[in-house]
């Protein structure tokens, strides 16, 4: 799992299509979200997701709570990964482990100014029954918690990184600019990137993807003979 490469927010098939040509491993649709303000309806997100994979991964992002819940969306969409942004209980996520062992579940952990301690609380009451935890922004402008476009401290995310007995995948105003970085800091075993890839029209742009991915890959392999360079 070392390396991903997530691109989130997908709005149709010509954009995934093109997101996948440009070589990102998963991608994600924002669905059932609180506002109820998603780019795609879930029947054209589940076209999509039966398009790409088994290759692609298709991944549901929302803010559901309820273990049945996320069970029966999951298969309604055909997907084998959900990323959890809303506040599910421990009891909860072990019940979908128990009723769905073979989910891929990811858990949001969203940086706050001070919550370090919360955060890491977290992980440690939920890491039996994830599979990986994301770390996403914060905006405390519109309390948004994911696709706020704004970086958060990345010392909070490499923190958790080595809190973490699960792999961390980092989120949070990524973009073709700064994911070199982010990687270095942080050294995540995965990445997310959505509102910095986009263009004027809010549309993913061809050539960010294409850089971001190509950053993203090299910071990864750096990462690697790093580490292998430690350990030999």
């Amino acid at each position: 799992m070392q390396g991903l490469i997530q691109v989130a927010g997908i709005i149709d098939r010509a954009e995934a299509d093109m997101i996948v040509e440009e070589g990102a491993d998963w991608l994600g649709f924002a669905l059932r979200l609180p506002a109820g303000n998603e780019d795609l309806s879930e029947k054209d997100a589940a076209a999509i997701v039966e398009a790409i994979q088994p290759r692609n991964k298709g991944v549901i992002i929302t803010y559901l709570t309820d273990a049945d819940e996320i069970r029966s969306f999951c298969a309604d969409l055909g997907v084998g990964a959900i990323q959890l942004h809303g506040d599910v209980s421990p009891a909860e996520l072990r019940r979908l482990r128990t009723m769905a062992p073979d989910l891929y579940v990811l858990k949001s952990l969203v940086v706050k100014a001070d919550n370090i301690d919360e955060l890491a609380e977290v992980v440690d009451h939920s890491a039996e029954w994830v599979d990986m935890f994301i770390t996403d922004s914060f905006n405390p402008a519109t309390g948004a918690k994911g696709a706020t476009g704004l970086v958060h401290d990345w010392d909070v995310s490499a923190e958790l990184v080595r809190l973490s007995p699960k792999p961390l995948m980092l989120a949070g105003g990524l973009n073709p600019e700064n994911i070199a970085e982010a990687v270095e800091k942080v050294r995540p075993a995965a990445v997310d990137a959505h509102t910095g890839l986009e263009d004027a029209t809010g549309r993913k742009d061809r050539i960010k993807v294409r850089t971001f991915v190509r950053e993203a890959r090299g910071a990864f392999t750096r990462m690697a003979e790093t580490d292998q360079g430690v350990v030999g």
